[in-house]
Formats: structure tokens, sequence, C-alpha cells
């Protein structure tokens, strides 16, 4: 029987997976508009084997009794506790203007734009981190863009995409998903545009969005790992005399995150798919060697984490092999992780012991660059 929580909600069901990152997967039904919602929360707040689990990711360690909870499933050692959003009297009251939030990277039409449909404006949604210190900044005061893959013609936005954003936001990283323009229809440079665009944005609107400018990342999967690579070995340092704010500042990202990415146009393990997406039918071999970014590491090139899996067939961990050679031959900074098994768009890895292994090392990487200490 479905469960009532303080009113609001009922209550369907929830699957814990044990394994590390905690990873909780909540279906619930608006009993006013009876839509159902599915709603994951990765690495949530744990104390004495109590999981709180809130609408909009609200987290609040166990040390004090939730109001209102009219019912809880309990399942073996988790007690799963699912409560209405606008709790009054208890822990912080949420800032409406935390919510996710979608916003055009350009005001007035994206360069290059062919339409005036959702496609052809590319954008980021933004996830803000809920708990935030005294001077109103995030935990960490980093920012991540997230680039989902779909080989340059789709977009993975859920698990690529807002997964990892909730996942991000647990570590205190506020984080910024990002809706690129798409092949056939666009081909290069547009795509990597539209990435140095939103790198631009979040570091001259560092205030804004709660984040230090000197602590922007970008983040990639799949053929959005290509991308995430592209900007991370071809960027500028803007243009000062620019009428546009946006595009005096740099649009080098301060450290790199690689899931399972493409990165070579010219190996044999290249993946074609992407390249053709990308570039048409016929590019020139000048252009795919460009963009084989294992050719375009520098010692300028920013600190990188990767990680990917022996049985990807679709996306040959070669990819990231090369590319953490590059750097490391380059002398810059770079943990890469290869697990045995997994295919290919494994996301979190969810439900997999081995594979949701990666997330944490993710973390274990952030904290010793000390990008999730708070400043």
């Amino acid at each position: 029987m479905p469960h009532t929580v303080a009113g609001q909600w009922r209550f369907l069901t929830a699957f814990p997976f044990v394994s590390s990152p905690l990873v909780i997967v909540v279906k619930y039904r608006v009993a006013a508009t009876g839509n159902l919602v599915e709603y994951t929360k990765v690495q949530a707040v744990q104390s004495q084997g109590i999981i709180l689990i809130g609408c909009g990711e609200l987290l609040k360690e166990a040390g004090s009794k939730p109001p209102a909870i009219e019912g809880q499933m309990t399942i073996p050692r988790v007690v799963v506790f699912l409560f209405f959003c606008a709790v009054i009297g208890w822990g912080q009251q949420l800032d409406p203007a935390a919510q996710p939030r979608t916003i055009p990277l350009w005001e007035n039409g994206a360069p290059g734009a062919l339409g005036n449909e959702e496609r052809d404006k590319p954008a980021l949604t933004v996830y803000p981190v809920w708990i935030a210190n005294q001077r109103g900044r995030a935990i960490s005061g980093a920012g991540v863009i997230i680039a989902p893959g779909g080989g340059y013609s789709g977009l993975a936005m859920n698990h690529e995409g807002r997964q990892v954003a909730n996942f991000l936001n647990s570590l205190g990283v506020t984080a910024f998903v990002l809706r690129y323009r798409l092949g056939p229809r666009y081909h290069h440079p547009i795509e990597l545009g539209d990435a140095q665009r939103a790198i631009r944005m979040v570091r001259a609107q560092a205030k804004e969005f709660g984040v230090s400018p000197d602590r922007v990342g970008m983040m990639g999967f799949s053929a959005g790992g290509h991308l995430t690579s592209t900007a991370g070995t071809h960027f500028d340092a803007g243009d000062p005399q620019a009428a546009d704010p946006i595009d005096r500042v740099s649009s080098r990202p301060d450290f790199i995150i690689l899931g399972y990415p493409v990165i070579s146009f010219t190996a044999p393990y290249a993946h074609k798919g992407s390249a053709k997406n990308l570039l048409g039918d016929n590019p020139d071999p000048k252009l795919l060697e460009d963009l084989s970014n294992e050719l375009r590491v520098t010692a300028q090139t920013p600190p990188a984490f990767l990680f990917t899996t022996s049985g990807d067939t679709t996306v040959p961990a070669e990819n990231s092999v090369a590319f953490y050679l590059a750097l490391h031959k380059a002398g810059v900074p770079a943990e890469m992780h290869i697990f045995e098994k997994g295919q290919h768009g494994l996301g979190l890895g969810l439900g997999d012991p081995a594979l949701s292994e990666w997330p944490k090392l993710l973390e274990n990487w952030l904290r010793a660059r000390g990008l999730l200490a708070r400043n």
C-alpha cells in the first residue's frame, strides 16, 4: 500500500543499491496533480544507518527529527524517508532561486543558428548546491560543466547529465548540464564554440553562480568527452576588447573529467560515427588530425581525470590511454582508471559494485586537488 508522507507525496517505491556511492532512486506521485516523478539521489547523507531523502535534493544530517513524517518504508539496514520540501521549522529554508534553471548561452540567439527551435538554442541547465555557507557561496566553490554523450547526434541528458549533476551537488559542486548543438545539422566549430561559450559564461558570471572563476571545470562522456577534451586542448585567453563581457574571459577549463571519451579521429580505434556527425562525410584530413586531441596536448592542458572500461567495444579504452599518455608526457597532472568489465554509456555505474566506484575515485581526486575544500 502506498505511504502518504507529510500529506503531500504518495510513496510508491524505493530501490537501494548497496554500493559506493550509495544511490537511491525514488518514484513518487504528486498528490495534487497525479504526476509521476522519478527522483535519483546519489551519495545521500548517512548517519547511523538513517538516510534522509528530500524533494529537490535537500539533505540534512540525522540528529533532529523531521516533522510531519507520516509514512516510511523499511528496507534491510536502511530506513528511507521521503518528505515534503517546504518543511517549516526544521533545518534550512529552501531558496526558490536554488531550483535548477535553464539559461541560453546567447540571449539574442546563437551565432550560426539555422533556426529557432530548441535544437538551435544551446543552453546550460544550472544545478546549484542547496546548502551554502554564510557567505552565500557553494560549499566548495567549484563548478563543473557537463557535456552528455550521444555521438554528436543526440544527448544522454539523464544518466550522463542530470544524475551526474545530482552527484556533483552532493559533493558541494555546482553543476551545469550543457545542451550543445548537434550534427548532422551542425558541424565543427559550432559544438566547440558552444562549449567555449559555456566555460566563459560560468567564469564571467562566477559570483552569480556561487563558484570561483579559477575552479571552473568541464566533464564529458563519450562524444561529450571528445568535446571536453577538445575544449581542454583548444582554448584562448579571451578578447579584452570584446563588446560582450563574457567573451573577455578565458575559455580554458581549470580541470577536465572524461568518462569513456572519444579522443582520436585518426587512430584505428576512432569512433567514426562521432567524426561523421561532427565533421560531415568527407572531412579534411588536417581537420581530423587537429581534432584528434591526443595530438594536441601541451603543458597548458588542464589536469585530467579519466575512466573507462576494457569491455567498451564502442569507444575502446585506447582512446583514454592515448590521451593519458600524452598528458603524462607533457607533465600534466592526470589520473586514469580502467575497469575490466562494463559496456559503453555506463553513466554512474548504478547497481554495479565495481563500476559504481568511479564516482568515489573522482571525489578523492577532486579533494586531493583542493577542489572540494571550502574557500
